[in-house]
């Protein structure tokens, strides 16, 4: 009996030993992660910190934790933050730099077939599932403390697939409020590169024009420039069609209706240009800021258009600011023409003696001055002033040559060249001299009555004195021409608590209810006071 025991005892050893190893085995088996683990932790309280784990562990394989690493990405929001992400940054950064790379090189083909995907439905019905993944590129190529993408062949890819993204349903996926890091973030990060697509995007009703031309004038490379340079100008010719005002209409017409409207045909035409007239000028505004040939012939063109819009031709002209070439000379040409016509509208004068005054002053100065014979004081009076900012005091000598002959002055002209020129740059001689000098006797009026213009502007009590031998002089004053609009020579002098209009015909008259006057109420610079 004794012997069976010991044979039982040693025979149930092994059995022992293979159980435990059995249960052992099904233990392993039982608390392996596997990737519906990693999946279903998405969707519960403590996933994030299991996600984590997961990743930043050594012990479990590559596969599973790029797993995890992309489980995060596509993490829904709680609480309105993207969680996930979050954690995914944290979580890669703490990561030795060789086993980072190596799990992130693993990430990058999923994410770049995800960015890739275009959106499903429209409406209310669509779904844009790159959102996130486009979000986590975008984090990765451009993490606080450095990209977490380093090599050049997997960062290439990843700026590949934003590019692709941003030019794919560009207006929907600029307005996604969803995104952590916006359209235009993502845009500025890729530089020139991501906007190369965007001009091919330009055309009649295209939405987020305006932005996508923003974005091109401000990233945009030369060709991406000019590109969208000329798909402006073709959308413009077609807006300001014929044919574009008919496809219009039946819009206008429902519109008018929805809104119970019924206009005459003579309100309905004037809607219709209405309606073409604002789209222009969104049109016009873009184009101010792309610029580039094409823009600017259609611009000078429009503008040069007399039967054109009056309003759009001058929106034309400020669209044009900071884009003439000034080497060419038709453009320069086709500026001053537009000047100094005299059956140019006022507006659209000013607008063309603007970009005037953007040219440099030797290519235009002569055709300034040809503006000093025109009839309509105004036009002499907008482009002496013009000329006279242009310039510095080396240049009043040959400013009040041509000033002396003019006719048909208006006292408005005066009391502004005199004050321009006496801040003007000093070189060689100090502005102040020149105008004591102009203001004597023996200079043509014009020229005169100019200079004593600084003292209505800057004069001082210490000028009184010499202004007082001005007084009685009896030179007269240019008299306006006839029919010349707004034109006259009248100051108001006040007097006994009240106001009087007093006619001035003499240089005297202008010293004495002008210049005296306004000299006399300025109130004196305060001295500095002693140190202390």
């Amino acid at each position: 009996m004794r012997t069976k025991r010991r044979s039982s005892a040693k025979t149930g050893a092994p059995r022992l030993i293979a159980g435990l190893v059995i249960t052992l085995g099904m233990g392993a088996a039982a608390c392996r992660t596997t990737t519906d683990d990693v999946h279903r932790w998405a969707n519960t309280a403590q996933g994030p910190r299991k996600l984590v784990a997961v990743l930043t562990h050594d012990k479990y394989a590559d596969e599973l934790r790029v797993d995890a690493a992309l489980t995060m990405v596509s993490m829904k929001p709680r609480g309105g933050r993207r969680l996930g992400l979050s954690n995914l940054l944290d979580a890669l950064k703490q990561l030795p730099e060789a086993e980072r790379t190596r799990l992130v090189s693993g990430m990058v083909p999923a994410l770049d077939a995800e960015i890739r995907k275009p959106p499903t439905g429209a409406g209310e019905a669509r779904v844009d599932t790159s959102i996130a993944y486009k979000d986590a590129a975008y984090a990765l190529l451009t993490a606080d403390g450095g990209p977490l993408v380093t090599d050049p062949a997997q960062v290439a890819k990843l700026r590949e697939a934003l590019t692709i993204w941003a030019v794919t349903d560009f207006s929907a996926r600029m307005d996604d409020s969803s995104q952590s890091y916006g359209m235009e973030q993502v845009l500025r990060m890729l530089g020139s590169a991501g906007v190369r697509g965007l001009p091919a995007l330009i055309a009649l009703d295209a939405p987020k024009l305006d932005r996508m031309c923003d974005l091109v004038a401000d990233l945009g490379d030369a060709p991406a420039k000019l590109e969208a340079s000329r798909r402006l100008v073709g959308v413009a010719e077609e807006v300001n069609s014929d044919r574009w005002l008919k496809s219009r209409a039946p819009k206008l017409e429902a519109a008018n209706k929805a809104s119970k409207l019924n206009p005459t045909p003579a309100q309905f035409e004037k809607q219709l240009a209405s309606y073409q007239e604002e789209e222009l000028g969104r049109l016009f505004g873009s184009m101010r800021k792309v610029g580039q040939a094409p823009v600017v012939k259609f611009l000078l063109g429009y503008s040069g258009n007399k039967a054109r819009n009056e309003k759009l031709r001058t929106t034309a002209l400020l669209a044009l600011e900071g884009h003439l070439d000034k080497e060419d000379g038709a453009q320069v040409e086709a500026i001053l023409a537009l000047a100094s016509a005299e059956d140019t509208p006022d507006p659209v004068r000013d607008a063309a003696l603007r970009r005037v005054g953007e040219m440099p002053r030797k290519l235009v100065a002569d055709r300034l001055y040809q503006l000093f014979e025109s009839p309509q004081w105004k036009i002499r009076w907008v482009g002496a002033e013009l000329i006279l900012k242009m310039s510095d005091s080396s240049h009043v000598d040959e400013f009040m040559a041509k000033l002396g002959p003019v006719k048909g002055m208006s006292i408005t002209e005066p009391l502004r060249y005199g004050g321009i020129v006496g801040s003007l740059k000093q070189v060689k001689v100090a502005p102040l001299d020149l105008i004591k000098r102009y203001a004597e006797s023996g200079n043509p009026a014009p020229v005169r009555l100019s200079a004593l213009g600084y003292f209505f502007e800057s004069g001082t009590k210490a000028d009184l004195p010499a202004m007082a031998r001005f007084a009685a002089d009896r030179t007269p004053v240019p008299e306006c021409l006839k029919d010349a609009k707004e034109c006259e020579w009248k100051c108001t002098v006040e007097a006994g608590g009240k106001s009087e209009e007093k006619e001035i015909g003499t240089i005297g008259d202008f010293v004495t209810f002008c210049v005296q006057p306004a000299i006399e109420k300025r109130e004196p610079v305060p001295l500095p006071s002693a140190p202390k």
